[in-house]
């Protein structure tokens, strides 16, 4: 029995040294506005530490402001990470007018919206099988103004 027991701590302790990708969030940009809502970009660095791409079996995401969910999703099977290099992933995220539109009150004197962006890059190591590698990002979303529509602040039109 004592020989199963050390068996166990040997691939335990192999295991818990194991590389495992590093990724951060390099950047979140608006994207666009459309029927179904408002897209932002989220730009995400990947770091491969193995000599062999690794596949990310899917991406989740969650948006929050004023610590409720406003937009969540998932993107399956996004492609795979580069051997030995830094791969930079682009993660569409969609929020629906509606969840916009509930966020009115958050909206302060600087106009914008305060928000949180959770991702979980799902990742499958072989003989490890699939981690989650969680991934937060703190921003804010300007809101454009009546001056952003109609070309510029109203100070230059006054004098033109």
């Amino acid at each position: 029995m004592e020989i199963l027991e050390q068996a166990k701590n040997f691939v335990a302790e192999k295991l818990a040294n194991v590389p495992v990708p590093e990724a951060t969030v390099t950047d979140v940009d608006f994207k666009g506005l459309g029927l179904d809502g408002i897209t932002l970009l989220a730009k995400v660095s990947v770091s491969n530490p193995y000599s062999v791409p690794i596949p990310i079996g899917e991406i989740v995401y969650v948006v929050k402001s004023a610590e409720r969910g406003i937009a969540s999703g998932s993107i399956p099977d996004p492609g795979s990470l580069t051997a030995n290099d830094k791969s930079m992933l682009n993660v569409t995220v969609k929020v629906p007018h509606s969840a916009v539109v509930s966020l009115v009150r958050d909206i302060g004197g600087d106009w914008d919206i305060d928000y949180l962006l959770e991702l979980g890059l799902i990742i499958d190591l072989p003989v490890v099988g699939n981690i989650t590698i969680p991934l937060s990002y703190k921003g804010e979303m300007k809101l454009p103004t009546f001056s952003d529509f109609f070309g510029g602040n109203s100070s230059e039109n006054a004098e033109k």
